[in-house]
């Protein structure tokens, strides 16, 4: 059964409504490469214009947990009210919806894929959030600082708070094409290396 593209496209691309303390000064984050886990909280904002369907857009809130290579990320409408949750782990892939269904992959790609009909790059976020890519295909400013990266056709834009070299992105833009575009405010950051 198909959903509305939108609020699972948001899913496949967001996510856990836990509180996270405030990141520490840009200064003392530890060099981008070196972060192993991570968590942030997030506004978002998600347009989809896809062939022969309806442009939809929609936004949120959402909370993105990601440790020792497992990521959870659960998505909350503007009032906080948990939409989905999405599980994505080395061997198996969950997404649960508030309605408590379930979906489950050993492939969180193909997951959304099956549901939404669109192949996302859930596999790839966790780095891409961080900025980091292959080197070949990442723009950085003045400050070493990447600004934007081009990979597997897809689009990542970054902005900053401040000019300290060692600052993780406060907003993020992630885009294929006029198709997919999500724009992620980061409030919050919590790093570990």
């Amino acid at each position: 059964m198909r959903w509305r593209l939108v609020p699972l496209l948001a899913c496949a691309l967001l996510a856990a409504c836990t509180a996270i303390p405030p990141a520490p000064p840009s200064a003392a984050l530890p060099v981008r490469d070196q972060i192993g886990d991570f968590a942030l909280e997030a506004r978002f904002a998600l347009r989809a214009n896809l062939p022969d369907r309806k442009p939809e857009s929609s936004g949120g809130r959402l909370s993105w947990t990601h440790k020792n290579g497992n990521d959870r990320i659960l998505i909350a409408n503007p009032l906080g009210v948990g939409l989905a949750e999405i599980d994505a782990g080395p061997t198996l892939s969950r997404l649960q919806t508030s309605n408590g269904r379930e979906f489950a992959s050993t492939d969180p790609d193909l997951l959304i894929e099956e549901i939404t009909g669109q192949r996302l790059p859930i596999r790839q976020l966790p780095d891409w959030l961080l900025g980091r890519g292959d080197p070949a295909r990442i723009e950085n400013d003045v400050n070493g600082r990447p600004v934007r990266l081009n990979e597997a056709g897809w689009q990542i834009d970054y902005a900053y708070a401040d000019s300290a070299p060692g600052a993780l992105p406060e907003r993020v833009t992630v885009s294929r094409g006029e198709e997919i575009e999500l724009l992620l405010r980061i409030e919050e950051w919590s790093v570990a290396p």
